[in-house]
């Protein structure tokens, strides 16, 4: 017993006895003289030139983040000055950093299990050039060959990461960035929370986001006060500058951050803060980075605001619409991974010119593309703001969002291009739904929702449904964007709009218990509006009964055309309208009328010929022919000619018909009647009130022409005076 207790005592002693050895071997040793052998070893770990051209000194400090004996005993703390690491050869410069000194402390103990074990490191006064060129090289990967040898026996453990003031310059050829960043001490630090606060302060009242949805905002900040909890013990201690230039648009901006930054603790929070402006992009944040080795947990409150959110593309690579002025609020977490990463922008809300939204947005990478998926909400949507999304709105708008197409004075549709080359970059699944919309007078749509999927290239809103007017707008719209040119096809159904609420303003609409029904089924291709519908083909059917028309109605819905023509047969007076009919075939953009018919109680109004989308140009003779001899002037055919911005209507020189006593031939076939039955919807209960049952039940089963007098008899409801 006592000699084991001899030998217990023997290697205690030997082993304090190395401890005071190797004390004092670090203490008084030269460590000048390792210089070159430090110099080459770590050239040769990271693959370029590495130099130690100051002095190479050690002290004793205690290590303040150690705690219990460990907190008691001094530590070595190495200082190395004057430290240069070179670039490779490729570079246009032949420095990769210098520091005017390294510190950094070391754990003696590890050592004899190979393991180098550095609680703190400090880069006093850096200078960082990091350089990428237009091949993918980079000057900050210090990736080795893999024919440079078996793998070190030695592991590298390192704590923490401390800095003052430094100069960070970037050029970056790959993605046309080039950025100064220069990073001063604080004169005092900021608490975190109450820089949190003054950012979203600043940039609230910037972009509007909190007087706008003030209910939304206040239950966020709540949510961040309770991810911040761990962050509030944190402090800013360092500002930075930067100015540049990204993908050509000028760079300027600021922010802070802290001093410390944790590699080995995960629950360390780094706060980080940045308010900068790219081009007119606004970008500010606020927030924490920890577990910074594999950037697990980016936790920012972010906000973002500009002319337009398509202009995010270049610096998101986020593939978004044309939009108005907008501006967001929400919390960003990132998982930051070589190949796979995840930002989730959770609970935000903003506006986008007059409509707020709000909802949740995930963005992956990993797969064959990256994807976006979410939900979206909007309580209250300007109808107005989705004008840019097909290319429309004024040409302030358009210039403002950074569209430079010019729209042709004698064109109305839209020849704004889609980025189709942008929907090739990611995918999409995301949903929308509109709950309120603000009333508008020529389009009174009252909800919206939609299911948006982005596949290579391929889009597809389905469905994409409006409530209008009382009734219901159902569509599907297929984009495909990975051919050239574009190939969509378009199908919308329209079920019981009521005419009295699609024209609230218009009195005599007010008494009318008429409905509209209607088809479309179209396929185009084309890369804007414009071309599409200059290059459509299918079929559009429209039926409409018991309703009224003026030219001052069609004038204030925008219907260029049809105001003119309807001034010219009954001038300013209110006409009513027991039955208008609609068929219509397209082929390359020229859609020909099969029939197109509305019954009035002073006439029966035919039109036929041609509207041309492909030119814009009309080509329709309209024939009216009068019911007995009450308005003579209504029985002068009209022609349309022009174009759909500059129409030309006028009194056709040589009759198209030939007048007889009381008669006239309608020329309406059976087919397209027949086709439009199936759009007659009962009113009320009652489909014997739909004046449009008889009139295309009556074409149908003639087959044949039939006298507009007969027609204009027929066509009316039996409770209805002539």
């Amino acid at each position: 017993m006592k000699r084991s207790r001899k030998v217990l005592n023997w290697i205690a002693g030997l082993f304090l006895a190395l401890i005071i050895v190797l004390v004092i071997v670090i203490a008084t040793f030269d460590w000048n003289r390792l210089k070159p052998f430090i110099n080459d070893n770590v050239s040769q770990a990271i693959g370029r030139p590495f130099a130690i051209q100051g002095d190479l000194s050690v002290d004793w400090r205690r290590e303040p983040t150690e705690s219990g004996w460990r907190a008691l005993m001094p530590w070595p703390e190495f200082t190395a000055r004057d430290i240069h690491i070179g670039n490779p050869a490729w570079a246009a410069k032949p420095q990769f950093a210098q520091l005017e000194a390294l510190r950094f402390r070391l754990s003696p103990l590890p050592l004899i299990a190979h393991q180098i074990d550095v609680p703190s490191l400090q880069l006093v006064h850096p200078t960082v050039d990091l350089q990428r060129d237009k091949q993918g090289r980079a000057t900050w990967d210090f990736t080795l060959p893999k024919d440079n040898g078996p793998p070190s026996t030695w592991n590298l453990q390192l704590g923490s990461i401390g800095f003052d003031r430094g100069d960070v310059s970037l050029d970056d050829a790959a993605s046309k960035i080039k950025l100064q960043v220069a990073i001063t001490p604080l004169q005092q630090a900021i608490p975190y929370d109450q820089l949190v606060a003054q950012q979203s302060a600043t940039t609230n009242a910037q972009t509007g986001t909190h007087s706008r949805t003030e209910k939304k905002a206040a239950a966020t900040d709540a949510a961040d006060g309770q991810a911040a909890a761990a962050a509030s013990k944190t402090s800013y201690q360092f500002a930075w500058q930067v100015d540049g230039s990204y993908q050509g648009a000028t760079v300027k901006g600021s922010g802070k951050t802290g001093a410390v930054l944790a590699l080995q603790e995960a629950n360390q929070p780094f706060p980080v803060q940045a308010d900068v402006h790219i081009g007119d992009n606004h970008i500010a944040l606020v927030g924490t980075l920890t577990d910074p080795v594999h950037l697990a947990a980016l936790d920012l409150k972010l906000w973002f605001s500009g002319s337009s959110m398509a202009k995010l593309y270049a610096i998101t690579g986020v593939t978004l619409p044309n939009t108005p002025p907008y501006a967001t609020e929400g919390r960003l977490k990132a998982e930051l991974h070589r190949n796979n990463s995840r930002f989730s922008y959770e609970n935000f809300h903003g506006h986008i010119g007059g409509t707020d939204t709000g909802g949740s947005l995930l963005y992956t990478t990993g797969g064959e593309r990256p994807k976006l998926s979410g939900n979206l909400s909007s309580q209250l949507l300007q109808f107005a703001d989705l004008a840019p999304l097909i290319g429309g709105g004024s040409d302030a708008e358009k210039k403002q969002r950074g569209d430079k197409t010019v729209q042709p004075a004698d064109k109305l549709l839209p020849v704004e291009p889609f980025s189709t080359d942008r929907w090739k970059a990611m995918d999409a699944d995301v949903t929308f739904n509109a709950v309120r919309i603000v009333q508008n007078d020529k389009l009174p749509i009252n909800s919206l929702n939609t299911h948006l999927v982005m596949d290579n290239g391929v889009l597809q809103l389905a469905p994409l449904n409006f409530g209008l007017a009382g009734g219901t707008i159902e569509s599907t719209i297929r984009l495909d964007g990975s051919k050239a040119p574009l190939e969509g096809t378009i199908k919308i159904s329209a079920r019981h709009l009521k005419l009295k609420q699609l024209f609230p303003t218009f009195t005599p609409m007010q008494t009318a218990f008429g409905e509209i029904n209607g088809d479309v089924n179209l396929t185009a291709h084309g890369n804007s509006v414009a071309a599409l519908l200059g290059s459509s083909n299918g079929e559009m059917k429209l039926l409409m009964n018991d309703g009224a028309i003026s030219k001052t109605l069609l004038e204030t819905a925008g219907l260029n055309v049809g105001n003119i023509i309807i001034g010219k047969l009954f001038g300013d007076r209110t006409v009513q309208i027991n039955c208008a009919a609609s068929d219509m075939t397209a082929k390359d953009g020229l859609f020909n009328m099969n029939l197109f018919v509305f019954d009035t109680d002073d006439a029966v109004i035919k039109v036929d010929g041609a509207v041309n989308f492909a030119n814009e140009k009309l080509d329709l003779n309209i024939r009216p022919q009068t019911k007995g001899f009450r308005i003579f002037s209504l029985r002068t055919p009209l022609y349309a000619r022009g174009t759909l911005k500059n129409p030309d209507v006028g009194v056709q020189k040589v009759p198209l018909i030939i007048r007889g006593a009381g008669a006239v031939t309608l020329g309406v076939v059976a087919a397209p009647a027949a086709a439009l039955l199936a759009l007659v919807s009962p009113n009320h209960g009652d489909d014997s009130s739909n004046t449009c049952r008889d009139v295309l039940q009556q074409l149908r089963n003639s087959g044949k022409a039939m006298p507009a007098t007969e027609a204009a008899t027929k066509s009316k409801p039996a409770n209805k005076p002539n």
